[in-house]
């Protein structure tokens, strides 16, 4: 384990991410890069005194434990970028410009904002209240502590990452980013009633070659699992800014339901987390050979 960056600013509690497996530059690896954006579970007392209705509420937001899922892929060498800042201080996977003016002060005039969906729910960039619980928050936060969250956070994050693709397409002239994510547990749906297990999210073949995507599932269902293609989860920015397709950069999201790694109660670590890595362990193996097959395809033509 390699920590990329600390901070002394009152909302973060230790380094902000830290690289797991080998680090950028830090011997062999596949093309193959994990990030887990959402399992950050570091929170700094201020922004537990800031928080109307303490850390329970806020841990909703977390993708619970994700990281532990890419444990035995670190093991083996693979890359992987972790959060350790939680969701609830600024959420990697949303566009930095989707911040909402009410949670905001003193925004610049003129700053370029978007507004998505997500945002009006409350779930933008920095996120403001929750269904059923209301707001999170005492009250806004000032531009200066907005921005300085963004340049340390969102900015330095996907730098990592878009300079950790960089090498591997370098050298292996293709990569893959796997995005790591956990879900709550699906409600059955469809023509056979059945819940999906895993959702595999390309941006409806934007972010990633059918071919991996198909791969993918292919992989996962010899695994037992059910699995669904960007239903009811497409994948959002992180996966739209980094996977190209067409430049040999692959994108894809992988949500897990949460009840097949955890406990009954979905907070801890349970009894299928054994299983669960052993399958992701399996899907990214299987997407690094047929990004190697393409590799040695091509020198052959």
């Amino acid at each position: 384990m390699r920590n990329v960056t600390g901070s002394m600013e009152p909302w973060a509690a230790g380094p902000l991410f830290e690289w797991r497996g080998a680090g950028p530059g830090e011997g062999a690896a596949g093309p193959v890069l994990l990030s887990v954006p959402h399992a950050g579970r570091a929170y700094a007392p201020a922004v537990l005194a800031r928080s109307r209705m303490g850390l329970s509420h806020l841990q909703r937001l977390e993708d619970r434990h994700a990281d532990l899922l890419i444990e035995d892929l670190a093991a083996r060498g693979c890359r992987a970028l972790v959060a350790r800042v939680p969701r609830a201080v600024i959420d990697l996977n949303r566009d930095p410009r989707d911040i909402d003016p009410v949670l905001v002060h003193g925004i610049p005039h003129g700053e370029p904002l978007i507004q998505s969906a997500k945002q009006r729910g409350g779930l933008g960039l920095f996120p403001r209240s929750l269904p059923r619980s209301g707001d999170l928050w005492r009250g806004a936060m000032g531009w200066d502590e907005a921005s300085s969250r963004i340049a340390q956070m969102h900015r330095a994050y996907h730098g990592e990452l878009e300079r950790s693709l960089d090498r591997l397409c370098r050298h292996h002239g293709q990569a893959l980013l796997v995005d790591v994510h956990s879900m709550p547990p699906l409600l059955p749906s469809g023509r056979n009633g059945e819940r999906a297990d895993v959702v595999i999210g390309d941006r409806f073949g934007a972010s990633a070659s059918a071919r991996l995507s198909e791969m993918a599932g292919s992989v996962l269902r010899a695994e037992g699992l059910r699995v669904a293609l960007n239903h009811p989860y497409a994948g959002s920015y992180l996966i739209e800014r980094h996977g190209q397709p067409g430049r040999g950069r692959h994108a894809l999201q992988i949500e897990i339901s949460r009840d097949l790694y955890l406990d009954g109660a979905l907070e801890e670590p349970g009894a299928g987390l054994a299983r669960m890595r052993g399958a992701l362990t399996r899907l990214v193996e299987a997407l690094e050979r047929e990004l190697s097959r393409d590799r040695w395809s091509e020198a052959a033509e």
